[in-house]
């Protein structure tokens, strides 16, 4: 799907079962929110926190996707929202990174 098609899609599914977008600020708060959900996976998956229950390798990796799928369906929410093109200021981020980090990244001794 492309990131056009992602935008639609979600306004498509805002229209039929949302009934309308949330205001920008509560969108903003569960974008927070929904990061927050991803963070406290990764700190118990990856660092040093333990669940209080052990999940399997396989729903650990499949509750990582399902957060992930919900920030970029808010990051969605907002972009339409606020007139975004999503693709197009992608694009234009990687490039400015590319043209900006074409070097850095390859000199840097803690690479």
């Amino acid at each position: 799907m492309s990131i056009k098609e992602l935008q639609a899609q979600t306004d498509n599914w805002i229209q039929t079962y949302g009934v309308r977008y949330f205001n920008e600020l509560t969108n903003m708060t569960i974008l927070t929110e929904e990061v927050g959900e991803l963070a406290r996976l990764v700190a118990r998956i990856y660092g040093e926190q333990s669940f209080k229950e052990p999940l399997a390798k396989t729903d650990q990796k499949a509750a990582m996707a399902d957060e992930m799928a919900d920030i970029i369906f808010v990051v969605s929410c907002m972009a339409n929202q606020m007139g975004i093109d999503l693709e197009k200021a992608i694009t234009k981020n990687i490039e400015k990174k590319t043209n900006r980090d074409a070097d850095r990244h390859l000199q840097n001794n803690k690479l």
